[in-house]
């Protein structure tokens, strides 16, 4: 299952740190990781993580299967604002976007265990 947001107005380097802390954890794992994780992002990547969940669910997939499988996070549109500088040169301040994807898969050992019991 996927969930996908757009334009996330923080940059791509700072959403990263935070993914890169739940790429390929089990679904439980990871929501318990970003619960004491203290970074600007952590609410929005949880928000979408629990989105993908919900997908997963309504799709008839157990909550407790799954994992993610990959997170990405790539440079979304760029918001160009000048800074006057001295001699009346103007800089240019760059405002980052982020867009954020999430897929989960089910997790192949669980999947296996439930099938051992189930037999």
């Amino acid at each position: 299952m996927k969930a996908i947001l757009k334009n996330y107005r923080q940059s791509p380097r700072k959403v990263r740190l935070v993914t890169d802390l739940i790429k390929g954890k089990k679904v439980d794992t990871a929501l318990s990781t970003l619960n004491f994780t203290t970074k600007r992002a952590v609410p929005v990547v949880k928000k979408l993580l629990e989105s993908a969940i919900a997908n997963a669910v309504h799709a008839g997939l157990a909550a407790d299967t799954l994992k993610i499988k990959n997170i990405t996070v790539d440079e979304g549109i760029v918001l160009k604002r000048m800074m006057p500088r001295a001699r009346g040169v103007g800089a240019r301040i760059n405002k980052r976007t982020s867009h954020i994807h999430i897929t989960l898969s089910i997790n192949e050992e669980t999947g296996k265990k439930a099938n051992k019991k189930t037999k």
